[in-house]
């Protein structure tokens, strides 16, 4: 008796897990647009509208050759489409009529430039910058710090935050071949607090205690929503709740 009972309880709770969520959409994007805007809506968005945003963590270029294949609803960057279409070809993503897609602006996202929490060195120029991250500054000294030598963390799978970064902060120079590689943000948080020599930037999601945010002159990007055609009706009630209702949400 009792098992009759569990199994009717299961089958309503499936009946009406599919009742309230009669829509999905599949989403997916990099860490900025993923941590900073879809995973903060989705339990509310949900609420609001009764579609089921599933979210599908990986990179800018990635997401956008599922959407390409029709894998995804919409995939999200952070950075603008003619940069992202150039990231693709760089990792041999072809995109056949780049004008089949419409790219929604929905917000900013900045990126943070950080480094171990003991680090006396508390801000630096876009030129100390380009100078950093492209090797030719090599010590710490050279820039106000210890003497000591410069450990670059970057992360080689978010490919949208590190070509806006490149884009903007070390006038699109090419990032030094020595550097520590990372995952996701969080394993760069990780490697900074680990290492006293380490600097790395990322969105805001990945600042907390265990590092320091070094004051720069402002790197930010847009934080796009890319679909294939015009957004459908469900990924238009997405759009309009990220834009309204959903900004105290938002983490930029």
């Amino acid at each position: 008796m009792r098992k009759g009972i569990i199994c009717l309880a299961v089958a309503a709770c499936t009946i009406f897990t599919s009742a309230a969520f009669g829509e999905e959409i599949k989403a997916g994007g990099g860490g900025a647009p993923m941590d900073g805007y879809l995973k903060p809506v989705k339990e509310a968005f949900e609420k609001s509208s009764g579609i089921k945003l599933n979210l599908n963590f990986s990179s800018a270029t990635a997401a956008f050759k599922q959407l390409s294949t029709g894998d995804l609803d919409v995939s999200a960057a952070g950075l603008a489409f003619e940069d992202l279409l150039k990231t693709a070809k760089k990792e041999n993503i072809e995109v056949a009529d780049p004008a089949a897609y419409v790219a929604t602006a929905i917000g900013a996202s900045k990126i943070y430039t950080v480094s171990h929490k003991d680090n006396p060195v508390k801000s630096l120029s876009f030129d100390q910058l380009k100078g950093i991250f492209t090797g030719k500054i090599a010590n710490w000294k050279e820039v106000g710090g210890n003497d000591a030598p410069i450990l670059i963390v970057l992360s080689s799978i978010n490919p949208a935050t590190n070509a806006a970064y490149k884009k903007i902060a070390l006038a699109d120079a090419p990032f030094a071949a020595d550097i520590v590689d990372a995952g996701r943000f969080e394993d760069v948080r990780e490697k900074v607090a680990a290492n006293p020599e380490a600097i790395a930037f990322g969105p805001v999601t990945m600042l907390d205690a265990s590092i320091k945010t070094v004051q720069t002159p402002d790197v930010a990007r847009p934080v796009i929503l890319i679909t294939k055609g015009a957004p459908t009706p469900k990924v238009q009630k997405l759009i309009s709740f990220i834009k309204g209702e959903g900004q105290k949400f938002i983490k930029q």
